[in-house]
Formats: structure tokens, sequence, C-alpha cells
């Protein structure tokens, strides 16, 4: 029997439109972008059809979109950057306790370079209180940082409450929305968003490829040195291959996300339902509303040991614990303890995240053989 991959938020496979987009700039179309000729045109105007792939998706300007690797170094540039271009006299810096450690751990780079990190607590279901952020920026505040939904939990947070704060403020607002772009809707026209962190691999794209949004007018510095690629602001030859397929998910997106994310949250809450009538003490993770459609983050009572994930990997289950990123290291997850969950209700969670191929069928399945794991895990306590 085939297997059930339900680990989407971890990454996402290539949509086969975006594999065949792809393909002839690895052979044909080799040009590098920054080159003044005939195959260096031909992938300067891909690339640039695939910036506006993105802005159409996202509402944003052409001149406002930066290429990157993914994720992590989006991040790191929208931390990093920010604070190498803030006024004297700005050392204050806002993150959430419930960040990827892509942001969690550019805020520590800060701390070791003189900068005051302050974390925003979260209430028992993941969600930063607005009036938090109100209490806690500084006229030193020179960065705010709350991620649009959480990796783990699934919580979708109240970033335009919190930007209007932010913008009352002139503080720069950055968003982690790696797990919310392609899926959620997102226009930068009307959002208080400065900066927004996105990666081609969550929404059925590449891996090794996403963007940072920066706001016209906000001064900030590269976080790569080197020649004059995208504006003079990040360094490196373009990974042409790559940002085509980013703009082609981009496109797929624009037009079929919000269709796909209605069938997923209703997979989602089938899997829930499932679940709970098949096995007792189970309890969801995160907001029960306002949750990524596709996330179900489940703890098991009873479970002390993180050993579901395996069992349910062994009988071809794909789901998570947690974070892929720290999916190997065996300890308390940090949006768990944020939360206000005994350290233990880390090895007793798994984190089931559907994507647009998961079927009704699978879904049955998986709540069977879920159950059939925890009562074993149960008897071996």
């Amino acid at each position: 029997m085939d297997g059930i991959y339900l680990d989407h938020a971890a990454t996402t496979p290539a949509d086969p439109r975006v594999v065949d987009a792809m393909l002839p700039f690895f052979r044909a179309t080799f040009g590098n972008a920054s080159s003044s000729h005939g195959p260096g045109e031909q992938a300067r105007a891909a690339v640039e059809l695939a910036r506006q792939q993105l802005v159409a998706l996202l509402g944003a300007r052409a001149d406002e979109i930066y290429f990157t690797s993914g994720g992590t170094e989006s991040d790191n540039w929208a931390l990093k950057g920010i604070a190498a271009a803030r006024p004297p006299g700005k050392d204050h810096c806002l993150v959430s306790a419930v960040e990827h450690h892509a942001v969690l751990h550019a805020a520590e780079r800060l701390k070791r370079l003189g900068v005051t990190v302050e974390l925003v607590p979260v209430d028992g279901v993941g969600r930063v209180d607005p009036q938090e952020v109100v209490r806690r920026i500084a006229p030193t505040t020179f960065l705010v940082s709350v991620m649009h939904a959480n990796n783990e939990v699934g919580t979708v947070q109240p970033i335009a409450a919190i930007g209007e704060i932010c913008r009352a403020r002139q503080v720069p607002f950055h968003v982690d929305a790696v797990q919310t772009v392609g899926h959620l809707p997102i226009d930068l026209a009307t959002l208080p968003v400065d900066l927004l962190s996105l990666s081609g691999h969550k929404f059925y794209g590449p891996k090794g490829v996403g963007a940072l949004f920066i706001r016209a007018g906000l001064r900030i510095h590269p976080l790569m040195d080197g020649g004059g690629q995208e504006g003079g602001r990040r360094a490196g030859t373009l990974n042409t291959p790559g940002i085509v397929g980013l703009g082609e998910a981009a496109r797929i997106a624009a037009t079929e996300a919000a269709s796909a994310a209605t069938r997923i949250a209703g997979l989602r809450e089938r899997l829930l339902a499932g679940l709970q009538a098949a096995i007792d003490r189970v309890d969801l993770n995160g907001c029960p509303v306002d949750r990524l459609p596709g996330n179900l983050s489940v703890r098991f009572a009873g479970i002390n040991d993180p050993i579901l994930q395996g069992m349910l990997a062994a009988a071809g289950v794909a789901c998570s614990s947690g974070s892929a990123c720290t999916s190997t290291i065996r300890k308390p997850s940090h949006v768990m303890v944020a939360m206000g969950l005994a350290p233990e209700a880390s090895y007793a969670t798994l984190r089931f995240t559907l994507g647009r191929a998961t079927t009704e069928e699978e879904i049955k399945r998986t709540a069977a053989l879920t159950r059939t794991a925890v009562e074993k895990a149960r008897r071996a306590l």
C-alpha cells in the first residue's frame, strides 16, 4: 500500500507545471541573468517575469521583491539588515516567542552584537496579543518581527493589527510568511508590513529559492556582499531555474490556492474528528479557528516519549512532531513551552500537515494507523 505524505509544512512536492517551467533554464536557456548578451537577456527576462508573478500574488511592486535562497536567508536579511541600518540610539528589537529558529537565532546573533532582544509572549493557543506589542514597543525599538502563521501549531497571527501599531510608531515590521504565502491571501498594497519572507518549496515550488519583500523607501543593509545583483542589495549569481519555478508556483497559487485551502481545511477537520472519535484524550494544539488550512497539531495524553512519529513513519505515514528543522533534536518545543504547556507535551504531539494531493481515503487510514500507534505507545509506558 502506498505511503501517506502529511508533512507539507516541512516541504511540498514541486508542481509538475513548476518543473516543466524550470527545465529549459538548466539546458537551452542557461545564460547568466547578469550578462549583457542574448542568452543573458533571455535569462533576465525570465527572472523579471517571475518577479511580476510574485507581484501579482502578493500585491507588491516589482522593485520591492528581492530573490534569495529561501526563508532562512530572507529572515536573516530582514533582522540583520535592518539592525545594520538602524539610526543611532535604536537598540531594541521585539520578536515573538514562537518564531521559527531562523528568526530566533538571527535575533540571538544581534544580542551578541549589543542589541536588546525582547520576546513577546503568546497565549495558550500560540497567538500574540497586539496589546502586548503596545506594552513592549519603545522609542528605542528599531524592528518588530512576528510570523504570519506558526509552522508547528498553525496559529495565524493578527499581523494587520500588529502592523498598524508599528506603523503608527514608525517602527519597521517584519513578517515571516513562509507558511502562508501561496496558501492564504496576502495583499501588501494594504497590509501594514514592511518586510515579508517567503520560500518556494513551501507552496509547490523548488527548494533553494525564496524572496524578501522590502517596502519601497525602507533603509536596509545587504546581507550578501559581492556583485550588484538585485539592485545592489543581494549579491550572487541569480538562480534562474529556481526563480522561474518560484514564479510559476506563485502564478498557480494566485488562481488555485483559495479553492485548495477550502478543500484541505475540510479534510483537516475530518482528520481531527476521526482522531477524537477513535482515541480518547486527544487535544488540539493552537487556535481552533485562526489556523492554517492544512495544519493539524494534536497531542495525546498518557505519552511522554517521542516515539509516535517513528511508529507512524514505520506504518507509512509521513508526519512530524513539530518543526522539521528541529525534528532530530530531542528537547521540548519552544512553541509548546511558550504556550504554557508542560515540556512533555512536545513528546506526545503529532503534526499532520495536509496538501493538494491529500485524499479522504488517506485521512481515514491515518486516523486508524494513529489509533494503533497511540494504543501501543500507551501500553508500553
